[in-house]
């Protein structure tokens, strides 16, 4: 029988040691990027279960959450019992998993994670690219987080590619802003405004749902969940690299990208609190060398036209105007060459082998 114990955090002294458990865990792995402080509160506030798993002398060796998703499973098809952020000590990964199992819900089918707190906002396993470092929005683990899924029996779900790209100097003239289309439409080009953030996220939110809808793990993002994962985007926003195009007024594609704040976020181990917010809109030039692609999309009736590679001109001609030396991007699916060559086109390669997991209960 194991030593370990499996237990909710409900005090305000447990949450604080789930959060700390990554700073010992990656004292001197500066690859690892946090997800922000403010963020796992809200989730613990909102009531979102979180547990820590303790060995025999109190010690924390391991913490993960457990909630469900109606969305995601009807997504699926199963009733799923998810889990995320995940992090364990080495030896400390059978009895984690032992307690994820145990705990699930009765009527759940299938574990499937990590997940923060679903595949379309954060999550996931890189299985490959261990030396290149993490970034905002995505993860990275040491292998041996590999081995320890697999040796458990968990299996891959889908599979993708974190992207990393070069940005040099165009060789050709940017796009016209605006342009007349074969059958008469006009095509017009938009930029950020952080005036109008909250009308053009929402814009935004309408696509990316419905261009995300034939993804297999995509489930529709609620108003009050984009809110809440932009929170504090407004005094981050390059409005430069926030674009959309419009077809006779209508919205038809959009990128989104933001400064890369990852070595930001390392330093003050993720606690955006309202002075080291402060701290990054001061220093936030230092930010602007490389950018993260976080959501590109079209509609399905509009894929095809070439929308998301004149976005893609667009948005690599405002990364060298503002003096951006590299562009990486969050999960690309393996089952998605067409957004895949975008990336090579613009001489990326894939830098992190991406997965989430699966197991049967």
């Amino acid at each position: 029988m194991s030593s370990h114990r499996f237990e909710r955090v409900t005090s305000r002294r447990e949450l604080r040691q789930f959060l700390a458990f990554t700073d010992r865990l990656y004292a001197a792995e500066p690859r690892h990027v946090p997800v922000p402080r403010q963020q796992i509160r809200r989730w613990w506030r909102d009531g979102v279960p979180l547990y820590l798993l303790r060995d025999a002398a109190g010690a924390v060796v391991g913490r993960t959450t457990l909630h469900t998703d109606a969305d995601f499973d009807a997504k699926l098809g199963r009733r799923c019992q998810l889990f995320g952020l995940t992090e364990f000590t080495e030896s400390a990964a059978g009895p984690l998993f032992d307690a994820i199992t145990a705990h699930a819900d009765a009527d759940r089918e299938l574990l499937f994670g990590p997940v923060a707190l679903l595949p379309n906002q954060a999550g996931g396993v890189i299985t490959s690219g261990y030396a290149e470092r993490g970034f905002v929005d995505s993860a990275w683990n040491p292998p041996r987080h590999v081995a320890a899924y697999e040796a458990y029996g968990f299996h891959r779900r889908f599979e993708s590619d974190t992207w990393i790209c070069p940005v040099t100097a165009p060789t050709r003239p940017a796009p016209a802003s605006s342009h007349i289309e074969p059958d008469g439409a006009r095509l017009e080009l938009h930029h950020g405004d952080v005036r109008r953030l909250d009308e053009q996220l929402d814009l935004l939110r309408g696509m990316l749902n419905a261009s995300f809808a034939q993804l297999g793990y995509y489930t529709p993002i609620s108003a009050a969940q984009l809110r809440r994962q932009t929170d504090g985007l407004a005094y981050l926003l390059d409005e430069s690299l926030l674009l959309y195009l419009t077809r006779d007024g209508l919205p038809v594609a959009f990128v989104l990208c933001v400064p890369d704040i990852s070595e930001f976020l390392v330093r003050v181990r993720g606690d955006l609190h309202p002075v080291n917010q402060l701290r990054l809109l001061a220093a936030r030039r230092r930010y602007r060398r490389e950018a993260v692609l976080i959501i590109k999309g079209v509609l399905p009736q509009h894929q095809g036209r070439g929308y998301q590679r004149l976005l893609s001109a667009h948005l690599h001609h405002n990364l060298h105007t503002a003096g951006y030396t590299t562009l990486r991007s969050t999960y690309v699916g393996r089952d998605n060459p067409a957004s895949a060559a975008q990336y090579r086109r613009l001489g990326g390669r894939p830098l992190h082998g991406y997965t989430f997991y699966a197991k049967e209960l």
